[in-house]
């Protein structure tokens, strides 16, 4: 029996690079929840966060069957049926909305931090960011898993392009960081790009089904753009 056949081959690919696409929001998260941490602390809790996804992931389909259940309707609203997968969906999308919207009003009106509270500070962040990214990536996961199973029923397939995806998503993140600590511009770009994916959890949690599509081509044509500006503010700085 052949272990790596063509059509195995073929599907480990295309999960692998659905897996990173669908790990994109996951990613502008991590960066974002781990911004106001400090250099050294950054990367530690960038693989923390990104590991915690892999293991969540790797559980999840490990306990598919469980997994499954989440859809099973509780009850029904006017023929509308409502899961505990539904709950999960209100409460990561309330959740990136609040998160998305507090970020942008720290970045609007900073507080003054005195020398003395910068210790206990640091620690009460990180502790916040790996909580933050505990919860979120459980709900990011629940979308992955389920559509790495419509995908394909072979499971060291998914496993592999899982772990594949992670260390893409892990490089990735280290870049999205930079970027978004360089140019703030681009910081505010992506916390309402995550506003918006928390908007369309809620849709979702409500039965209200948005295409992911349509805000990761806003994603990407915003973000090339503003990256045009900058390129632009940066030559007239060096003719001035």
């Amino acid at each position: 029996m052949d272990i790596l056949t063509y059509e195995i081959f073929f599907s480990l690919i295309t999960l692998t690079f659905l897996e990173v696409i669908l790990g994109i929001d996951n990613v502008i998260f991590i960066a974002i929840a781990i911004a106001k941490l400090p250099a050294k602390n950054r990367q530690k809790a960038r693989i923390f966060g990104l590991s915690l996804a892999l293991i969540i992931r790797i559980i999840m389909l490990f306990t598919l069957s469980w997994v499954m259940t989440l859809t099973t309707p509780l009850f029904y609203i006017k023929d509308t049926a409502f899961s505990f997968k539904n709950f999960l969906l209100l409460f990561g999308g309330l959740f990136l909305v609040i998160k998305s919207s507090w970020e942008i009003i720290s970045d609007l009106f900073p507080k003054k931090i005195n020398e003395n509270q910068k210790e206990i500070n640091v620690a009460k962040s990180m502790i916040a960011a790996i909580v933050q990214i505990s919860l979120i990536d459980f709900v990011f996961s629940f979308d992955s898993v389920i559509t790495a199973i419509a995908m394909t029923s072979n499971i060291p397939v998914i496993i592999t392009a899982v772990v594949i995806s992670m260390f893409v998503m892990l490089v990735a993140s280290e870049k999205v960081s930079y970027f978004l600590r360089e140019y703030p511009s681009l910081k505010v770009v992506a916390l309402a790009f995550i506003f918006l994916v928390g908007v369309i959890l809620i849709a979702d949690g409500l039965n209200i089904h948005i295409s992911k599509g349509y805000l990761y081509f806003s994603l990407f044509f915003t973000m090339a753009v503003e990256s045009l500006n900058i390129l632009i503010r940066k030559k007239h700085k060096h003719h001035l």
